[in-house]
């Protein structure tokens, strides 16, 4: 059993508040992820979980029990930095047990929990070499093998794959979430790349300037944000915003009229939008259609991204604005090349001014059948 629990935690420098009264229940055995661009206050939140940062008022609770006073080293959790740190004279089994060493465990334990988890990590040929003759991807396994042997409650990981390459960085994705899964231990995980979140998360926690915005499973978020900030954060590319101004409201829905003067139905709660108010209708890449025939939307392409399998067309509509569109990688749309945009409603968010999500008819699917 390992819980983490945050009860209005802030942090404080000097007069600049970093973290600004954050509630949170990290579950028994839920891989969590701390997301958000640079500045965000997710590491400083992460540091203050493990004790190398002082809370400057709210409570910490691991197991139940506060934890604000108590020292890094008696809380139970191991953390993995964005930087090895490893002893360049030593070997992978020396670096990985060294924390043991230093607790005084005898060393046939030692030795036999560094083979243990070895084998979990797939490091058993590499125990004897030191770390300059390892790859990014293994070292990065060594720092993690390190935190392993101590046995903590949870792990904490601080943007661990930033300092690998891009091949690396999926492989050792990967590797992570096999090692939750048979681990099966609460882990908490910062990151700035929201595909990392999306991908390793049982549930995302979105910071922005030391607040949360959301919390929630990623597909909950990918389909549900709360607000403009969620829905341009999560998702890659990017959610497609467009200025709309509401044109009627009713039982069913809110009708927005867009630049060009084409109008749009979207499922949203009645009441909550005026006639007459600005708005930002939101779509994703993949719901915008190529259809001549019952188009919303035309423009020309000023960019194709082919990816293989697919292909991204980034389409400057009317007002200047840009959208990108996701076709499949057949599509045969060139640079300069005039396009018609579908735009279903039933797959479209509405944000008010405020930049706050309108409500949507929950019987309304955004998963196309």
């Amino acid at each position: 059993m390992a819980t983490i629990t945050l009860r209005n935690i802030r942090k404080q420098f000097d007069d600049t508040e970093i973290i600004k009264g954050i509630d949170l229940d990290v579950h028994d055995r839920e891989f969590v992820v701390f997301v958000g661009p640079s500045g965000c206050g997710k590491s400083t939140l992460l540091r203050m979980i493990a004790g190398l940062e002082e809370i400057t008022s709210g409570e910490l609770l691991i197991n139940g029990q506060l934890a604000n006073d108590v020292s890094p080293a008696e809380r139970g959790l191991a953390m993995v930095f964005q930087t090895y740190a490893l002893y360049p004279h030593m070997s992978v089994a020396d670096n990985m047990a060294f924390s043991l060493r230093l607790a005084g465990v005898p060393k046939a334990q030692r030795d036999q929990r560094t083979r243990d988890v070895a084998r979990v990590l797939q490091l058993e040929p590499l125990l004897s070499r030191k770390p300059r003759e390892l790859s990014g991807g293994q070292r990065q396994r060594v720092a993690i093998g390190r935190a392993l042997v101590r046995n903590p409650k949870v792990f904490l990981f601080d943007e661990p794959l930033s300092n690998l390459d891009a091949a690396l960085r999926v492989q050792t994705r990967i590797e992570l979430a096999r090692l939750h899964d048979s681990l099966q231990t609460t882990m908490i995980y910062v990151t700035h790349d929201q595909i990392e979140a999306m991908t390793l998360a049982d549930k995302i926690v979105v910071l922005q300037n030391g607040i949360v915005e959301q919390v929630g499973a990623p597909m909950e978020l990918y389909h549900h944000p709360h607000n403009l900030f969620v829905a341009g954060f999560i998702g890659s590319p990017k959610m497609n915003f467009i200025p709309v101004t509401v044109a009627s409201v009713n039982s069913s829905g809110t009708t927005v009229k867009l630049s060009n003067n084409a109008t749009v139905t979207i499922p949203v709660q009645s009441g909550t939008l005026s006639v007459g108010a600005s708005a930002t209708l939101g779509i994703r890449p993949e719901h915008l259609k190529l259809d001549r025939t019952s188009a919303t939307l035309n423009g020309e392409v000023v960019v194709v991204e082919q990816l293989g399998g697919e292909t991204y067309l980034y389409v400057q509509i009317a007002g200047g604005e840009s959208v990108v569109v996701r076709t499949d990688g057949a599509n045969l749309s060139r640079l300069h090349d005039h396009v018609f945009l579908q735009i279903d409603g039933e797959f479209c968010h509405l944000f008010d001014n405020q930049g706050e999500a309108v409500t949507k008819h929950r019987r309304h699917s955004l998963t196309p059948t």
